[in-house]
């Protein structure tokens, strides 16, 4: 009698499991959804332009018949940060760079669910020099799905040595660029660290950022900018072309005088697959997943939708797997071994 009452225990427990699971995968009910965004830019600035999402991720996630309740919109402290709390089931999406998602996918905690795209820019030379005209890079209507990264020269009496070099049409040497000051961002930042390291790579046998004499890790691109103003920096590298978000900042706040003339690009990566809108799969399941593409997908088509996230000149979203970012892998095992 003990047996079969221990076995029907058991029984039950394990059908109540089940059926308990099954109700929680039907739940379209979410509390709280957490959205992080990354500091590329200044996070109170985030926070601001980025509040309108919070009624319409509401708004469009209704239409497939969920119901949240709050949506909760962080900037994490760097890049890092953002990676570890999808990974870790602290957030339900995150909006990260193609080589932040490559590190942290690796366990399977992380899934990608779009990928933005931009408008695209009036240059986009090879040739570092062909960027320096002292004219504004802007955008165009031409959709794009890559962008790259830029090593910039400041105002500094090494920056405008290395500018000038490359501006008469010199190669620069290793020497060259040793003996400068660098800004960079943190180490899974495609565009402030990852592929600028593999440019350095490519022309100076293996040789990174890491191997650098005089080099600081920045808080963002802000920081960046305004130590290439003042001269705290000689070389920064961030995307191209981050010159058109602090132009204003450039003179009002930096007292400078014109970013396009006492700036110069003096090196060129190859291109960089766009960010990504990536979710946890600790809390997002393949429904939600979907739901979450269409309504992201919508929301860059409306007016408000488009505003909110200029924040990161983001213009839509596409669909992409995590197969498309192979390739970030690549180059991330490649800095792995170099360190």
């Amino acid at each position: 009698m003990k047996k079969y009452l221990l076995v029907l225990l058991v029984s039950i427990l394990v059908l109540t499991g089940c059926s308990s699971g099954s109700e929680k995968g039907n739940d379209k009910k979410i509390e709280t959804l957490t959205v992080f965004f990354i500091p590329s830019r200044d996070s109170k600035e985030i926070i601001a332009k980025t509040e309108p999402l919070k009624g319409l991720i509401k708004t469009e996630l209704a239409k497939d018949g969920y119901e949240v309740g709050n949506v909760n919109i962080q900037v994490s402290p760097n890049y890092e940060a953002a990676g570890e709390a999808l990974d870790a089931g602290q957030a339900h999406i995150g909006f990260i760079p193609a080589s932040t998602y490559a590190m942290y996918s690796q366990d399977g905690n992380i899934d990608v669910a779009l990928a933005a795209s931009r408008d695209g820019l009036n240059k986009d030379f090879v040739e570092a020099k062909e960027w320096n005209d002292g004219e504004a890079t802007l955008p165009v209507e031409e959709q794009v799905t890559f962008y790259r990264s830029l090593i910039y020269a400041g105002t500094s009496a090494k920056g405008r040595e290395l500018a000038d070099k490359v501006n008469a049409g010199m190669k620069l040497t290793w020497d060259d660029l040793n003996s400068a000051s660098w800004c960079h961002s943190n180490t899974t930042s495609s565009a402030g660290y990852v592929y600028p390291s593999l440019w350095l790579a490519d022309q100076f046998e293996g040789k990174m950022i890491s191997d650098l004499a005089n080099k600081v890790e920045v808080t963002g691109y802000p920081d960046t900018a305004a130590r290439l103003a003042t001269g705290q920096c000689d070389v920064g590298v961030g995307y191209a072309d981050i010159r058109r978000d602090f132009e204003t900042n450039w003179t009002t706040e930096w007292n400078q005088e014109n970013i396009w003339k006492q700036t110069d690009v003096i090196g060129v990566t190859d291109k960089i697959m766009n960010d990504t809108i990536s979710i946890s799969n600790k809390l997002v399941d393949a429904d939600l997943k979907k739901a979450l593409q269409r309504s992201f997908i919508e929301i860059a088509k409306t007016d408000e939708g488009k505003e909110a996230i200029s924040i990161y000149n983001h213009t839509g979203y596409k669909e992409v797997t995590d197969a498309d970012y192979d390739s970030s892998r690549k180059v991330l095992d490649m800095l792995k071994n170099k360190q």
